[in-house]
């Protein structure tokens, strides 16, 4: 096996540990580390949590003295300031490492090459680029909210293969099968905020919070349940009604208004909810862009919108969705029925959005599509 293989393969178990913070790590990214010398694995360790050692520390702490000489794999490189916790540059420089390879950059403007920098000047042998694409899907919100200022968006939506969301009297209730309900709870639970409109509220009275047991997470170590995500809704008028079910549960609950008033805000905070005002935009809404903004510099990495054809249209038209979900459930429910996406300005076919093919599968008795738009 020569060198460039070894190194992928070590990455690969890196990439793989990285994963089992895929429902916890949030606002940080999810970053695998694997400790090797003379071919064995002697250490590794994963991030587990903000505030808690780096997946460097976890993996040096398990190899012991057998890290002296031997190779790192880190998915990310390694950040070399002061956080919530001590640099791992300094870390992996104490343990007496000798080279350290790396899946990818740190696209934190902290970090960024000054990590690999600090590791080459101490005489570190450092490869850098190895199974670059895995490394960087660990984490899709915290490279584009580090290098663009915006969450990562996914929106989600459920239809009957007529493409079709609700009944004309609302009802909505189920169209998808169980396996593919699970399947968005574990969206939502790899997702730092889960937002929705003040009209699914109205409707429906959602909880938007994640109802799987550890069971449903085998990555995850026993009785450990993912953390919940903010719940996000987007109320111009402030109509949100103080009873409703998502403000009883645990978990925090953002609401972006338009509307500037004390006493509907206070009445608001009174029920645990925050409440945000954001500039409206030319057809007197909460300006999604901003609100997007707002997310990221409360560290926000990856958005799952869950919203009727409204609010998931507005998204699109705008083009900050960069993934959608869709899964569609083997019925039809005619065409009276309401649909996917509320888009008035599309008359004409070069009108249409283009939309790429990522990734089909089938979740039980549905079939789920992973999608982004077309550059």
């Amino acid at each position: 096996m020569t060198r460039e293989d070894a190194d992928a393969r070590m990455m690969a178990r890196a990439i793989v540990l990285a994963r089992r913070g895929l429902y916890t790590t949030d606002p940080n990214p999810r970053v695998g580390c694997v400790l090797v010398q003379a071919g064995e694995i002697v250490g590794e360790g994963f991030h587990r949590r903000a505030g808690e050692p780096h997946a460097e520390r976890n993996a040096i702490d398990a190899a012991g003295e057998r890290a002296r000489g031997a190779t790192a794999y880190v998915t990310l490189e390694p950040c070399c300031h002061f956080g919530r916790t001590p640099p791992c540059t300094d870390a992996l420089l104490v343990a007496g490492v000798e080279r350290v390879v790396i899946g990818t950059e740190d696209p934190n403007p902290l970090v960024r090459g000054k990590g690999l920098a600090r590791l080459r000047a101490a005489g570190i042998a450092v490869r850098t680029g190895v199974l670059e694409a895995d490394a960087q899907a660990l984490n899709p919100g915290f490279e584009q909210r580090m290098r663009g200022g915006l969450p990562y968006v996914r929106c989600k939506l459920a239809a009957s293969l007529d493409g079709r969301t609700a009944m004309a009297s609302g009802e909505s209730k189920w169209i998808t099968g169980t396996e593919a309900r699970r399947d968005v709870h574990r969206l939502r639970a790899r997702s730092s905020a889960v937002l929705t409109g003040i009209g699914t509220v109205l409707a429906d009275d959602p909880s938007m919070n994640v109802r799987l047991g550890p069971e449903e997470f085998p990555a995850l170590w026993p009785d450990e349940l993912p953390r919940q995500p903010l719940r996000v809704v987007v109320d111009s008028q402030l109509r949100m009604p103080l009873d409703a079910r998502m403000l009883q549960l645990p978990g925090a609950t953002l609401i972006a208004t338009c509307e500037d008033s004390p006493k509907a805000i206070a009445r608001a905070n009174a029920v645990g909810a925050e409440v945000c005002v954001l500039p409206a935009d030319s057809a007197d809404r909460v300006d999604l862009h901003l609100l997007l903004c707002y997310l990221a510099e409360r560290e926000i990495n990856e958005l799952l919108i869950e919203a009727g054809p409204t609010l998931a249209g507005a998204a699109m038209e705008l083009d900050l969705v960069d993934e959608l979900v869709l899964y569609f459930a083997p019925h039809l429910m005619g065409d009276a029925a309401r649909g996917l996406f509320r888009l008035p300005g599309i008359e004409r076919m070069e009108q249409r959005l283009g939309l790429a093919l990522d990734d089909v599968r089938r979740v039980g008795y549905d079939l789920r599509l992973r999608l982004r738009r077309r550059a």
